[in-house]
């Protein structure tokens, strides 16, 4: 037994509590021996790049199950569905309106066919030290001013579950002639219960992402794409899935998806009563005294936010306490907050063990007055210059207290969400070397930071 195996198979079988994707928790799905159905394609098997069988019909179900003009399989991740969206919509040098909280994934398709990015900013929870919504208006200002932009990306909902008015965010788009590509990877979920906010193909977005692993019951890697309306090159986009996805898709991850669509469609009575847990958790979790749930208007209900605001620990030891001393992992923590991932999957037992846990640990813990509030949203950067260009200039590391004014040679991401906290080409602030010291000094994972130090552009880069 491999030692990767056997530590997985332990920990499988272990009281460990998984409040983190994938959305079927360990306990859904049957797929059997994994290695008798992993085949090639082979006769009566289609081929996912060119499906015209069994594999077009399955897509043509999730389709029907989106009610989406066209659904594609995604085997390499919402990441492939991203890349292909963006290298599909916008033409090689061409500009963009990128939600500045977008995924890793978008920066690197904006890298690969050396585009421009004009940023959307989300607007500030500054209560909950979160990132909020688009504004509609925002939209509308940029879109006004710049007629290069060729297509607009946003994600909605956020990591955190905030959702944007993507109706009339594609209202104000669809306006100027352009396609609206929505990152909905965190909202697979929604079009199966009324309880859940309005998902974006039925608001009128163009291209829309869902992983369907973080929140539904199929294997991790597993999403899907459609494509709706008439504003965005089809062809183009089914080309760049082709070169963005393996050639030798896996007929397990294609067998998770068909099992979880047709579940879904056969199931739709389980999300109603997974909302009633659900509700029963939340109102037991606004009862905490020191510890607080961040709710705000019109937010997907299944992410849980567990603000440290007035408490004496920071989210990160908040995180390492319910893993350590309760066994439950988290699927995210911050300097100000934790985040858990409910889904399908959960039980009003596991739900229930959540609750307990947070309660038990909030009677612990002691109010603290005139705290640091440190918040966790987007900073502001400034572009020098594109992606692009800064990943073919010459660079060199720089220690993190002497980068203020420098140029980003790299990517610097708290993994997770996976979102750039600085990309290349942009210029590095006081507020960002402030904000990465802390969670270098938290112990967050944070990519693009080596012993202390970041990649930046040579001097003779800077004007």
């Amino acid at each position: 037994m491999s030692k990767l195996f056997e530590q997985l198979k332990t920990y499988a079988d272990s009281d460990y509590l998984p409040m983190h994707m994938p959305g079927h928790k360990r306990r859904m799905g049957d797929l059997g021996n994994p290695f008798f159905i992993d085949i090639t394609e082979i006769g009566g098997f289609d081929n996912l790049h060119h499906a015209e069988g069994i594999l077009l019909d399955a897509q043509r179900r999730a389709a029907d199950l989106y009610h989406s003009e066209e659904t594609h399989y995604l085997i390499n991740g919402s990441t492939a569905g991203i890349l292909s969206a963006i290298s599909g919509c916008v033409s090689f040098g061409g500009k963009i309106l990128l939600a500045r909280n977008s995924h890793k994934s978008a920066y690197h398709a904006v890298m690969l066919k050396g585009l421009q990015a004009e940023y959307l900013y989300p607007q500030s929870l500054n209560e909950m030290g979160i990132n909020g919504p688009i504004s509609p208006e925002d939209v509308e200002n940029i879109l006004k001013k710049d007629s290069d932009i060729q297509a607009v990306m946003i994600t909605s909902p956020t990591y955190d579950g905030i959702v944007s008015d993507v109706r009339t965010i594609a209202e104000i788009v669809h306006g100027y002639g352009l396609p609206l590509i929505v990152d909905e990877a965190h909202g697979a979920h929604f079009p199966f219960s009324r309880h859940f906010p309005e998902d974006s193909i039925s608001c009128g977005a163009d291209v829309v992402i869902h992983s369907l692993h973080k929140t539904l019951p199929t294997l991790t890697q597993t999403a899907v794409l459609h494509l709706n309306g008439s504003l965005v090159n089809r062809e183009r986009i089914r080309k760049y899935l082709t070169i963005y996805q393996s050639s030798s898709p896996s007929y397990v991850l294609m067998a998770s998806i068909d099992q979880c669509v047709e579940w879904i469609a056969s199931h739709t009575s389980a999300f109603e009563q997974f909302y009633k847990d659900l509700i029963q958790c939340r109102e037991k979790l606004r009862e905490l005294k020191i510890l607080k749930l961040l709710e705000a208007s019109g937010m997907d209900e299944s992410k849980i936010l567990i603000s440290v605001m007035n408490a004496q620990i920071s989210g990160h030891e908040l995180d390492q306490i319910l893993r350590e001393k309760y066994h439950i992992e988290l699927e995210m923590a911050c300097s100000s907050y934790v985040c858990a991932i409910t889904s399908i999957g959960d039980t009003k037992e596991s739900l229930n063990r959540l609750t307990e846990a947070l309660q038990e640990i909030d009677k612990s813990l002691q109010r603290v007055s005139g705290a640091i509030f440190w918040g966790d949203g987007v900073i502001r950067t400034e572009s020098v210059c594109t992606i692009q260009q800064a990943e073919e200039a010459e660079k060199e590391q720089c220690l993190l207290e002497n980068a203020d004014g420098k140029i980003s040679g790299d990517f610097v991401t708290l993994y997770p969400p996976g979102i750039p906290i600085l990309a290349p080409g942009e210029k590095v602030s006081v507020a960002i070397v402030e904000r990465l010291k802390r969670y270098t000094e938290e112990g967050f994972e944070v990519h693009g930071i080596r012993n202390g130090s970041l990649l930046v552009l040579k001097r003779e880069y800077y004007g």
